[in-house]
């Protein structure tokens, strides 16, 4: 840890001293601060320190890139500056001061969908094999499927659709938990509510739309009914309905004496809540989802759709920066609960592919660069699978002009997309993987791959040669600024 100790010091000194840290973390990393003036932190001083590989803000705080012996590090920091770390939650908290409403409520939409990003991840490459297994014609095979050839695969494509049944149509179940597990209350409660929006005594939602009127089920309570209809695969409904839970349980607590409290707040959060969820907000929060699937559906199938894809193709990577781009994920599933795909997947894994390959671009011009190297080529990586983050905040804004080649190449790669109708079965991994996801279009997904890895290159090395945005720096960028 010695080999440590200078960088430590001169990290201290660089962020301001102790007086400026308000609370300190690391993670995999990263060292996490959340600063009492963020302005006191010199970010071209840190940078040249040597064990520093870049920084970054995000949520409200500071973040300075070490790398795989940031724990090291960490423990050689808090022995020259006598602090003392805190949990990543805390520091979380900490950082919200430095954060306006609306990132605010993006950081809390974001730690919703977070926990469930790995099984919908696993959930789409499912069911990209599954669109290979089902509904590729095989040139070997005579044009027939591989379902159609073999017994054997037939079963795989059969068996696999329990998983994805379990990720995707039982959605709200995992949202029901998210919310209660990030807001503090009973978190078997949330998983309760969610199980009673998709129980198998209800109707599929998915069937609703076929089903002639009075052939519905319903509870009869005499002087009304209530349609027994689920909502499976749905996204508002099941977050509106966990908040209000939440709120429930947590006015219950205050009123309800704690003697009993063990009885009668369970009792009367979970009950009055799954009414309210079935009576009003379900069929609410469904019309509501179908408005903004419809919105975004206009946009992507109307006759200027190759406008809303360069739009949004180049407006996704910012959309990352802010916190934004959680919301597509429920854009998302409602697009396939609507519709039976989504045109608007296949785009982000284009942006993803244009910012890793501007981050090649820079990695072919400025090769030689050791300590540039070791941030530039595992961003690279990372945002080829889908992942983006260190790719942006550790090369692409820092120099701007990647950043930028990065969006034009994403908004001509999604004007293709969308163009060509290119459509995935759900949300799935991201960046090169993303072709697994397709459900239509796959030739037309490829081309627009090529341009999203061919203009970035291009564009970054015409930058740098002709000086064009080179001399910007990242404060310059009005975007990151939000955070600050």
């Amino acid at each position: 840890m010695a080999d440590f100790k200078k960088d430590a010091q001169e990290l201290l000194d660089a962020i301001g001293g102790k007086k400026n840290v308000s609370a300190v973390t690391h993670c995999a990393t990263r060292m996490r601060f959340v600063l009492n003036d963020p302005s006191k932190a010199d970010k071209e001083r840190i940078e040249d320190i040597e064990s520093v590989k870049g920084t970054f803000t995000q949520a409200g705080q500071f973040q300075v890139i070490v790398g795989n012996r940031v724990g090291d590090f960490y423990n050689e920091f808090s022995a020259v500056s006598g602090l003392e770390g805190v949990s990543k939650d805390e520091v979380k908290g900490a950082g919200k001061k430095n954060m306006n409403p609306l990132q605010r409520i993006m950081a809390a939409l974001a730690e919703i969908f977070t926990p469930l990003i790995p099984a919908i991840i696993i959930g789409g490459l499912i069911l990209g094999f599954r669109n290979v297994l089902e509904a590729v014609p095989m040139w070997f095979l005579d044009g027939q499927t591989i379902v159609e050839t073999s017994v054997f695969w037939s079963g795989v494509n059969a068996f696999l659709w329990l998983p994805a049944e379990a990720i995707f149509h039982m959605l709200p179940v995992g949202i029901t938990w998210s919310v209660t597990r990030k807001m503090g209350t009973t978190q078997i409660l949330g998983i309760v509510l969610g199980l009673t929006l998709v129980s198998g005594q209800l109707l599929n939602a998915y069937g609703v739309q076929d089903i002639v009127a009075g052939e519905v089920p319903y509870w009869d309570f005499g002087f009304f009914q209530l349609d027994m209809i689920g909502y499976q695969a749905q996204v508002i409904p099941a977050m509106m309905a966990a908040f209000l839970l939440v709120i429930l349980e947590k006015w219950l607590r205050r009123v309800i004496p704690e003697a009993v409290s063990m009885i009668f707040v369970p009792l009367l959060a979970l009950i009055p809540t799954i009414f309210v969820a079935h009576a009003i907000i379900g069929p609410i929060g469904w019309q509501l989802g179908t408005w903004l699937s419809l919105a975004v559906n206009w946009g992507l199938s109307g006759t200027f759709n190759w406008v809303f894809g360069f739009i949004f193709g180049g407006l996704y990577a910012p959309l990352v920066i802010t916190g934004l781009h959680h919301m597509t994920n429920a854009i998302d599933l409602q697009l396939v609960a609507d519709y039976g795909g989504t045109n608007l997947w296949p785009m982000i894994a284009l942006s993803n592919i244009a910012q890793a390959s501007a981050v090649m671009g820079v990695i072919w011009l400025h090769r030689g660069d050791e300590k540039e190297k070791a941030v530039s080529v595992p961003a690279a990586i990372s945002a080829y699978l889908g992942v983006t983050e260190p790719a942006l905040f550790g090369i692409n804004i820092k120099y701007v002009y990647p950043f930028v080649a990065g969006m034009i190449g994403s908004a001509f790669a999604g004007m293709i997309s969308v163009a060509m109708d290119v459509t995935a079965f759900n949300i799935g991994v991201g960046g090169l993987p993303g072709f697994l996801s397709i459900q239509s279009g796959l030739l037309w997904f490829f081309i627009a791959m090529a341009v999203a890895i061919i203009v970035p290159i291009a564009l970054v090395i015409v930058f740098e040669k002709n000086n064009i945005m080179t001399s910007w720096e990242n404060d310059n960028l009005p975007i990151p600024k939000l955070g600050n």
